[in-house]
């Protein structure tokens, strides 16, 4: 199973991009950007030369991802959202060297227009909602929405939200995945 590189897209370093990925429509993926197996961007994303991309990662169209982000496997990026790497931007001040790392874990996903400022960390499976804006690290499993972006509940790993009952279990409607609510959150088992 090859790669496909749409004709009007620009990949550097096809040899970097694992089997089955998928890359349409005016991307441009610089050079020394690492990019797993059947991962698919969408048309006009950019993807920078230091960064890092798992397997099965979807990333839809109009995203930007800039050097210093990591989006583990299974990761979600909805149209439009953003990804900064600068706190403090200046056109007059150079930054490069100031780049902060973005981490977004296993199965995380982002909706669309939502903005991660750089620097922190989303957590495991994650759901941050369209149009929130991440300003500090998300916990596993939490759901975010708003400006800032604030927790609202929790998820399961198939995106479901997740009601606790009084002993701090919930039960994912989805898949029937059984819950944990301690200090974070834990897969107690799988049906």
């Amino acid at each position: 199973m090859s790669i496909f590189i749409h004709d009007t897209a620009i990949v550097e370093s096809p040899e970097l991009i694992g089997r089955g990925t998928k890359v349409w429509h005016w991307v441009h993926i610089m050079p020394g950007a690492k990019i797993g197996e059947r991962c698919v961007f969408g048309q006009n994303v950019y993807v920078g030369s230091d960064v890092r991309i798992g397997n099965n990662v979807r990333v839809q169209n109009n995203v930007s991802i800039y050097d210093a982000v990591v989006l583990e496997d299974d990761v979600f990026c909805g149209p439009s959202m953003v990804f900064t790497n600068v706190i403090n931007p200046r056109s007059a001040v150079e930054r490069k060297d100031e780049y902060l790392k973005t981490v977004v874990r296993k199965g995380a996903s982002i909706g669309a227009n939502a903005t991660i400022v750089c620097g922190n960390e989303i957590g495991e499976y994650a759901f941050i909602g369209a149009g929130a804006v991440v300003t500090k690290p998300v916990p596993p499993f939490a759901l975010m929405v708003g400006n800032p972006a604030r927790q609202i509940g929790w998820v399961s790993r198939s995106g479901q939200k997740l009601d606790f009952n009084a002993d701090g279990l919930a039960k994912c409607p989805e898949t029937d995945e059984l819950y944990r609510l301690t200090d974070g959150i834990v897969l107690l088992s799988e049906s």
